[in-house]
């Protein structure tokens, strides 16, 4: 059974856990970001006990726009009660989220975080934070999610808000389920986008903590570690 994600989280933000599969090449999805369903009916259930432990899932707005998920628990797969739902915290600077997205559709606490150049409107039951002029701020981000008293959340993705909380240090746990496909491409998203790194100066280390056998593949456990110098 997984750990609950709840790692001693720094003062000013929640414990963040990173969590996402991908292919034995590291793709998110097939090319042009078409949803691959990568995780084993046993990984579908590690996440949802994650979701169910956590005070808020967050993902990119790309993942709204290309998956459409509704971000609930699906408590029927953990043979439960269901237990307080956790905030949904979309992170769409400029205001992209479409209008029928189920993310939108009341059924549990939302957050879209978003931007001043953002002029999008959302339903009086979502509550929006600005944080950031032109792409939203993380640290600004997480530090008020932690004041309205979210102390564990849950990062799902895409590839440029995974990349951005690695990159910042915004994370104490990462998990990587690896499924057993290879996808290959050009066009295939990455586990992180963003900035190259032409060097272990640009780089981010991590310290591997364990690795499990989950249904065909297999889950990877890291936690940050002090940068490379070289």
């Amino acid at each position: 059974m997984a750990a609950k994600p709840d790692t001693g989280p720094a003062a000013n933000r929640p414990t963040v856990w990173l969590n996402c599969a991908v292919s034995l090449d590291g793709r998110l999805a097939f090319a042009g970001g078409l949803r691959a369903r990568l995780s084993s009916p046993e990984d579908l259930e590690r996440v949802q006990r994650l979701r169910a432990d956590v005070d808020g899932t967050v993902v990119g707005v790309g993942t709204v726009i290309l998956d459409d998920p509704s971000l609930r628990v699906h408590w029927e797969l953990l043979h439960r009660p269901p237990g307080p739902a956790p905030y949904r915290i979309v992170v769409d600077g400029s205001g992209r989220t479409p209008e029928h997205a189920r993310v939108l559709d009341g059924s549990a606490p939302t957050i879209v975080a978003t931007t001043t150049r953002s002029r999008r409107s959302f339903p009086p039951q979502v509550r929006t934070i600005v944080a950031g002029a032109d792409r939203v701020d993380l640290p600004q981000l997480f530090s008020e999610l932690r004041r309205l008293g979210l102390r564990r959340l849950l990062v799902e993705g895409g590839a440029a808000v995974l990349a951005s909380v690695v990159r910042e240090g915004l994370f104490d746990r990462w998990t990587v389920y690896y499924a057993p496909v290879a996808i290959g491409g050009s066009t295939a998203p990455p586990l992180l986008a963003g900035p190259e790194s032409h060097g272990f100066e640009g780089a981010v280390p991590v310290a591997l903590a364990g690795v499990e056998r989950m249904g065909e593949g297999f889950v990877a456990t890291y936690l940050p570690r002090p940068s490379r110098r070289t």
